[in-house]
């Protein structure tokens, strides 16, 4: 069973490759925390998670998801991390994870896709972020074909500057960084309610015909990025920055 947690698109776009050359199953994490339900299936023998990377590890709401859900003891777990430019140290907490979870760890594969955090980071425009999903694409072959042959990804050696990254830096990101009080919509909104059903933790509600946000965000960026009007801000970090999503 191949799962995928995405707010724009790329984890999306990579479970989806994975899925048609393996041909087993697709679940949706967003879809199930939108209905605040777990998996629950002690059948599977292949685990294969796609998801991108948040402060240098798996994002946190997926991590509690996991623990959360009932998969087969022993089951052999791989984990595709996307990151805009490294994922650090995950494996190491990735590799606890899947202890405490009872699963085989089978790896974990980055794979550099566009830049979608625009709270903090550029994103690239359209054409730039074809080039670099064409440039991922024979990674995402080589994954595939580990995966196929059940054999165990190379390991990820972190740099100290990883290591600093998926553990300090980590702890203080989502304290400091991840809240939803600098989303607004400006008058460009047409009210289509478009980012209300596209946030996976039920955060945003359409008031007076306007997108508000609550406390529960985990930045995913899927309300700013699905706006078919790009009437969605972050304050001032997103401003005449493109609004990334996957073109695929």
């Amino acid at each position: 069973m191949v799962f995928y947690f995405s707010g724009t698109g790329n984890s999306k776009y990579i479970a989806n490759r994975i899925r048609d050359e393996i041909g087993c199953g697709l679940l949706s994490i967003n879809d199930l925390l939108k209905k605040d339900l777990v998996y629950c299936n002690a059948n599977d023998d292949l685990l294969i998670f796609s998801v991108p990377t948040y402060a240098w590890r798996i994002p946190r709401v997926v991590e509690d998801w996991i623990r959360r859900s009932e998969f087969k003891k022993g089951a052999k777990a791989y984990f595709i991390m996307n990151c805009g430019g490294e994922i650090g140290n995950a494996e190491k907490y990735v590799r606890k994870l899947c202890n405490d979870c009872s699963l085989e760890l089978m790896g974990c594969g980055e794979i550099v896709m566009p830049e979608n955090y625009l709270a903090m980071f550029s994103t690239p425009t359209p054409e730039q972020g074809k080039k670099i999903i064409a440039r991922a694409e024979p990674v995402i072959d080589s994954i595939i074909d580990a995966i196929k042959n059940g054999d165990t990804l190379p390991s990820h050696k972190a740099s100290l500057t990883g290591k600093a990254m998926s553990s300090i830096v980590n702890v203080l990101f989502y304290p400091l960084c991840v809240s939803a009080k600098k989303f607004t919509a400006d008058d460009k909104c047409i009210s289509c309610g478009k980012c209300v059903n596209e946030c996976p933790l039920n955060n945003v509600a359409l008031k007076d015909g306007k997108p508000v946000w609550g406390k529960e965000c985990t930045h995913c960026m899927a309300c700013i990025s699905i706006c078919p009007k790009t009437a969605v801000e972050y304050g001032k970090n997103s401003v005449n920055r493109p609004k990334y999503r996957c073109p695929y």
